[in-house]
């Protein structure tokens, strides 16, 4: 995975492929099946989510992105959150966020 453009189509990739059953997956998960070696696993990871949001939001599709999430309480990070917010797909209130998590998934999951 030399370029972070082939990273992000690789996760694309992954997340597409993946079967229903075994999602969501897990940061560590994704860098490990596409075989990333340290340094910044999860940062370049995170890095090729972020991208996605944005082609999503651009093509108006669903975050793929949100088929992945933290070890750590299930949901994607807070990146996550407030990149939906910043790309103006999830609402600005945070008690209404884990609603709109729930949507993105299911929209996601029957989307790829």
């Amino acid at each position: 995975m030399a370029s972070s453009a082939s990273l992000t189509d690789a996760v694309r990739t992954l997340l597409t492929d993946t079967p229903a059953s075994a999602l969501p997956l897990t940061y560590q998960q994704v860098a490990t099946a596409l075989e990333l070696k340290p340094p910044r696993t999860i940062a370049r990871v995170t890095q090729a989510l972020e991208a996605l949001m944005h082609e999503d939001a651009a093509s108006g599709r669903p975050f793929i992105a949100a088929l992945v999430v933290s070890r750590r309480g299930a949901v994607p990070g807070q990146g996550f959150f407030e990149l939906a917010r910043t790309l103006e797909r999830f609402p600005l209130d945070p008690s209404l966020q884990q609603d709109a998590y729930r949507n993105e998934f299911a929209q996601a999951l029957a989307n790829r």
